[in-house]
């Protein structure tokens, strides 16, 4: 459905194979003999950028010693339900553009991006069936529960500057780390190996991903939308508080807190993730954010040491780097 980025191509060389049958199953997945849902699947798969889910199923899965052949497909189950997220949660946050392309919902309308979604999940779920173990049906399932329960929970929170810290954690950790910790989980335990290997693997994932959004955060209120390639300020628009600006709120007087708050909710307000730069340096929200971000990859790299080293070991950590260097 797409290619991968330069950096990464690099370092999933060695499971090179496995995702191109992921792509396959990709493909023959979305296929539709709608002619109006065809035309969305070509258009929505070029979001899949990355595709970096699936890519940990079968590293993990590589670096474990537990590849199977149903991996590949594993993989594109977590890829098609990760799409799906893409295209609802572009609705949610009013995106515009990703990969460089306009989202569902600005290039036909919401409606129609939220039947995408579903029919994306509705495929997914109907490939697990299929699958000789149920532990991928079972897994994905919950983890899907608890997207949703995070973005639920970044809704009932917008506005709330004063946040806790582990609360926008556990948010996160919810709608972005825990696909990521299912991906890594199965790439170790499917059809129903090692569990205590994949509790190790899903909080690598785990980690990487809660890290992933953390650095997500930092783009969306400080990125180029050329080089994100995506809608940025979106956040600031929806009124999501994330960490760069908690932590500027919290040590702003209460002149500065009074214009933050004025700059998130004034009715009408253009581009306020610009006027909220210009307002007050997010520069030191930002590095503390970066901070954990690093903290929370070193924490995954450290989870490594229990596997054999190996190209997919290497592979995995250099991964883990990815998450926290990437600018898009």
């Amino acid at each position: 459905m797409s290619r991968t980025p330069p950096e990464l191509a690099r370092l999933v060389e060695t499971v090179r194979p496995g995702l191109a049958r992921m792509r396959d199953v990709l493909r023959r997945q979305v296929a539709e003999g709608s002619a109006a849902v065809s035309d969305m699947t070509e258009h929505v798969g070029r979001f899949q950028g990355k595709q970096l889910r699936g890519a940990l199923v079968l590293l993990v899965g590589e670096a474990t010693g537990n590849t199977t052949d149903e991996h590949p497909s594993v993989a594109a189950i977590v890829e098609m339900i990760h799409l799906a997220t893409l295209v609802h949660d572009d609705i949610l946050d009013g995106a515009k553009v990703r990969r460089r392309v306009a989202c569902v919902n600005e290039r036909w309308d919401n409606q129609v991006a939220v039947l995408l979604g579903d029919f994306l999940y509705a495929r997914a779920f109907s490939l697990s069936t299929d699958l000789s173990s149920r532990l991928c049906s079972k897994l994905l399932a919950e983890t899907t529960r608890k997207l949703c329960v995070g973005e639920i929970d970044q809704s009932a929170r917008r506005y709330d500057f004063e946040m806790p810290q582990e609360i926008y954690e556990s948010i996160c950790a919810a709608k972005t780390a825990s696909l990521y910790a299912a991906a890594c989980e199965l790439g170790a335990r499917y059809p129903g190996g090692n569990e205590e290997v994949g509790r190790a693997m899903g909080a690598f994932g785990h980690a990487i991903g809660l890290a992933f959004q953390i650095v997500d955060d930092c783009l969306d209120v400080a990125g180029d939308e050329d080089v994100v390639g995506k809608s940025v300020g979106t956040d600031v628009e929806d009124g999501k508080v994330t960490l760069p600006v908690l932590y500027t709120y919290a040590r702003a007087d209460e002149q500065l807190r009074a214009e933050i708050r004025r700059i998130y909710t004034q009715p009408g307000l253009a581009k306020r993730a610009r006027v909220l730069r210009e307002t007050c340096s997010l520069d030191a929200g930002i590095e503390y954010a970066y901070d954990r971000a690093r903290a929370l990859v070193e924490q995954a790299q450290a989870r490594l040491d229990r596997l054999a080293p190996g190209a997919a070991r290497d592979a995995l950590y250099g991964i883990a780097e990815f998450t926290l260097q990437r600018n898009w």
